[in-house]
This record gives C-alpha cells, structure tokens and sequence, in this order.
C-alpha cells in the first residue's frame, strides 16, 4: 500500500493545500495521505499559530468526505517539539513494513533538511516527495544539494525527475499545480478584516470566525 505523510502548521489548512495533495496522490498512485498537523514546529516560530486543536480540526472538515485522506492527531498527543523522525517512526510501526511510505515536503522545507533530527534515518526509511510549484527547471540546486547535504551517490533520472540510491530511499521532484493561496496571506486578510471566502474551505472559514483566529 502506498501512503503519504503530510506534516505542518497548517495555520490555516486552505483550498490550495486540497489542491496539492490531490495532485500528488493521483500522480503517485497513493492510497492514503495521512495530513499531519503539528503541535509545536520545531522549525517554525509559534507567533500568530492557531491553537493545535482548531487547526486539527479545521483539517478534519475539510477532508471530510474525500476518500484516501485522514487527518492524524499523532503529533498533537506527542509531548514536546514535533520531530518528523519519531512520526515517521510511529507511522512505520503502527502499519507494518509492507507500507510504502512517501514523505511529502515543499521545497523550502526540503532545503531546510540539514538542520532536521536524524535527517540520516529519514532519507533511510520513506521516500520523499518535494513539491515543486510552477515549471521548476534548475534540477541542478538540487542535484548539488543532495551531494553535500544529503549524501554522495545518487542518481538523477530527467525522464521521471527521480534521484535515486543504492543504499537510500528515492527522492521524488513533483510539479504541482500553482495555486496562490498561502496561510500568511489569509491571515493577514483575516488581520486586516479582509474577506477570505472561496481561499478556504467553509469549515475551515467558520472555526476562523467563530473563534476569532489571527485577529
């Protein structure tokens, strides 16, 4: 079975985040994605972050009723940081090994990954999938920053935009649809009394009023 794992603030969860993730999951064939939202960022500071229960369940109402998606509340009932090594670590105990698991990242955060706890063991035990937005061409930053950063052996396939290795787990590069909605952008029109219907989707725009979030 092939799952994805998709972690972040979500702070808020929006339309363009929908949008990605069924990109990726008819692209890569996935069965489920796992969206992940975290507790405390370990890379992020926590200014202006919605409390973690509204953001799980402003997850929760978005996906409810799509099929292959699930909302996990397993970096929220972690104590401490959020460090994707222990998710992944939970997600490969709870499903077994014949799960095929597939890391899912923006750029930013993948170029962010030396500073990550035992980045080592991520790149040993999922696949990645680094989310490209637009018509991304320069394969070359990235080629020369898996030789430094990640490690030295792996191969890059144009055909399929996939760097594979012998010993390590395939890092996938995958054009998504580009949709400029960002949640900074939405909290700055909630902050400025702008309207954000039609960014959102309408749970997740009801919890934001109900709750008077980033005002």
């Amino acid at each position: 079975m092939k799952i994805g794992l998709f972690g972040g603030t979500f702070n808020p969860f929006h339309n363009g985040h929908i949008g990605i993730i069924e990109h990726i999951k008819k692209t890569y064939g996935l069965e489920i994605i796992y969206i992940i939202p975290s507790a405390t960022p370990p890379h992020k500071p926590d200014t202006d972050l919605a409390p973690a229960n509204d953001r799980f369940e402003m997850v929760r109402q978005s996906i409810e009723g799509r099929k292959g998606f699930i909302v996990s509340d397993k970096e929220l009932i972690r104590k401490g940081p959020s460090f994707t090594i222990d998710t992944i670590k939970e997600f490969k105990n709870e499903l077994g090994e014949t799960a095929d698991l597939f890391l899912l990242m923006g750029s930013d955060a993948f170029f962010d990954i030396p500073t990550w706890r035992q980045k080592n063991r991520i790149f040993e035990s999922v696949k990645i999938i680094v989310m490209l937005r637009g018509h991304f061409k320069n394969h070359d930053a990235f080629i020369s920053f898996i030789d430094e950063h990640i490690s030295k052996g792996y191969i890059f396939n144009e055909q399929d935009n996939r760097f594979f290795h012998e010993k390590k787990q395939t890092i996938c590069l995958c054009r998504v649809p580009r949709i400029d909605i960002s949640s900074t952008m939405i909290r700055e029109r909630v902050k400025y009394g702008k309207s954000i219907e039609g960014l959102v989707p309408s749970g997740v725009l009801k919890i934001i009023h109900e709750k008077e979030l980033y005002q």
